[in-house]
């Protein structure tokens, strides 16, 4: 039997307890939603809101090819992979923000209704537990592109089983919180 990495433990313990959160907080959303009383579809949601979620789909692509390129030693491959992660986790963070000011815009405040205040909670929640992604992923760019400039540190970077690690830590994770991002973009789509 292969024993479970201790930081992988770490973070599969950590994926379980934000995804218990988050369920709390959606079924709390739910059921205030559904007890208000308010009709379903009178506010519409955001459809920059479904552009985030297209520039996340993307991210994760571009990042399970990351391994791939790993695995070849293309050094260069994985930094432009990763890049190209990194500035599609962004433009998803600026997404929810211009969607956050269109639902300000059209009425959904944190005084008013109490679902339009969940919306707020779970999509903030859900960029904060996405910059965490990205500031790992920054750390993890920028020792590759360091490692890129130099034969010798390609070769230790590309050959540090704690760099593999790291890099199945990482699309752990960014996959996680793109599902997680799937199931509440389908939740505010049909319940909102």
């Amino acid at each position: 039997m292969e024993r479970v990495p201790p930081l992988l433990l770490i973070l599969y313990l950590s994926i379980g307890a934000v995804g218990v959160l988050f369920a709390v907080l959606l079924g709390a959303y739910l059921y205030t939603r559904l007890r208000s009383g308010i009709p379903l579809g009178l506010y519409a949601l955001p459809r920059v809101f479904s552009l985030s979620t297209i520039a996340l789909l993307l991210s994760s692509y571009t990042l399970s090819q990351a391994p791939r390129l790993y695995q070849a030693d293309n050094l260069p491959g994985l930094v432009r992979c990763l890049g190209a992660t990194l500035l599609l986790g962004l433009l998803f963070t600026g997404l929810q923000a211009l969607g956050w000011q269109q639902l300000l815009v059209g009425g959904a405040t944190f005084t008013g209704e109490a679902s339009a205040t969940y919306i707020y909670l779970l999509s903030a929640l859900h960029v904060v537990h996405l910059l965490g992604g990205v500031l790992f992923l920054m750390s993890l760019l920028w020792r590759a592109h360091h490692a890129s400039r130099d034969g010798v540190r390609t070769l230790f970077f590309i050959r540090n089983p704690y760099r593999r690690l790291q890099l199945r830590m990482l699309g752990i994770y960014w996959h996680f919180i793109d599902g997680l991002w799937l199931v509440m973009f389908g939740l505010f789509l049909f319940f909102y």
